[in-house]
């Protein structure tokens, strides 16, 4: 099947050309230049604590709907769930204590990355554990703050 071309006369296929070199800049630009993702590292530690490198009481503070990435090694307790997890990391609105969805993980020995985007809603939440990893399990929890 023969192709159609059209023939642009000068100033209409200068036009064309500028266009689609500023639609290539963009793209080349939008490709070349992403956004830079705060990463957050956290320690879930076999003595059943979630730890912050250089905080005594650790604490995760986000801006509302901003995109992170949980950087999170996790070393084995003293149980662990038949998946082979060992911690879990479950975000809760500290009001009401409701699960927000997309925030319930599941740790594996080592580091575990996570391509996150903090709740929407500005407030307190609290990170709780789980996975029953040791009779401090209980007290594996960590502040999570949203601001606006």
């Amino acid at each position: 099947m023969p192709v159609f071309r059209q023939r642009r006369s000068g100033p209409q296929r200068a036009a064309t050309i500028v266009r689609g070199a500023m639609a290539a800049g963009v793209l080349f630009a939008a490709v070349t230049a992403p956004a830079q993702v705060r990463v957050i590292e956290v320690l879930a530690d076999k003595d059943s604590r979630y730890k912050i490198a250089g905080e005594k009481k650790p604490e995760i503070t986000v801006k509302a709907a901003e995109a992170i990435v949980l950087r999170i090694t996790a070393r084995r307790g003293k149980s662990w769930n038949r998946d082979g997890s060992i911690h879990g990391f479950s975000l809760l609105r500290a009001a009401d204590h409701s699960k927000v969805d997309g925030w319930d993980l599941l740790l594996k020995p080592g580091v575990n990355e996570f391509q996150m985007q903090a709740p929407a809603e500005p407030g307190l939440y609290e990170v709780v554990c789980t996975v029953i990893c040791s009779e401090y399990h209980e007290g594996m929890k960590m502040k999570f703050v949203v601001l606006p």
